[in-house]
């Protein structure tokens, strides 16, 4: 189960609106539809959580480009929300590749988890590598400094597992508001 929310901070503080993510299917998509939450250009968060998976933060101040955190990408990346996040550039990748392509695909008719005797020769006392240059990280990635000056540490935001959504909103004093769209 998914739950996405926008934070929006304000003159008189935090305004909360939970958002559909249906029609989102690029970070660009998604950042506009922060801006459009906040016509005066102030912060706004996107909060989004997959139940017991997964978590991440979309920092959107203005025209400047988004700031990221997802907790844990090789999760993430399992779902189309999380998938959105996970930019090449996010991940370290050469911008435009579409994950492993045919090349780098091993096809010589071994089975899974069974290394082939080049594999077994060359990885002698060790765990056989995958070769993909385009395996997705276990663990956090992104920026973890994307809440910094609001009150939530690198620290904290790292420590954060299942409730980090309503962690967040409490750190931020927007939990009332919050809970208003949850």
């Amino acid at each position: 189960m998914y739950f996405a929310a926008l934070l929006a901070r304000t003159e008189d503080g935090w305004e909360a609106s939970d958002t559909e993510l249906d029609d989102v299917e690029t970070l660009s998509d998604l950042a506009d539809l922060a801006r459009e939450a906040s016509p005066d250009e102030d912060t706004v968060l996107v909060l989004i959580e997959q139940e017991d998976g997964w978590f991440g933060v979309v920092r959107v101040d203005g025209e400047e480009d988004p700031r990221i955190y997802v907790s844990d990408a090789a999760a993430a990346v399992r779902s189309s929300y999380g998938e959105i996040l996970l930019t090449d550039e996010l991940l370290g990748r050469e911008p435009g590749g579409e994950g492993a392509d045919l090349d780098a695909l091993d096809l010589d008719g071994t089975e899974d988890g069974e290394p082939d005797d080049e594999d077994a020769d060359a990885d002698v006392g060790g765990a056989v590598s995958t070769g993909s240059a385009d395996a997705v990280p276990h663990g956090p990635v992104g920026d973890a400094q994307v809440l910094e000056d609001l009150g939530v540490s690198e620290k904290e935001l790292r420590a954060m597992t299942e409730d980090a959504v309503n962690e967040i909103a409490e750190a931020l004093g927007a939990s009332e508001v919050l809970e208003t769209v949850r």
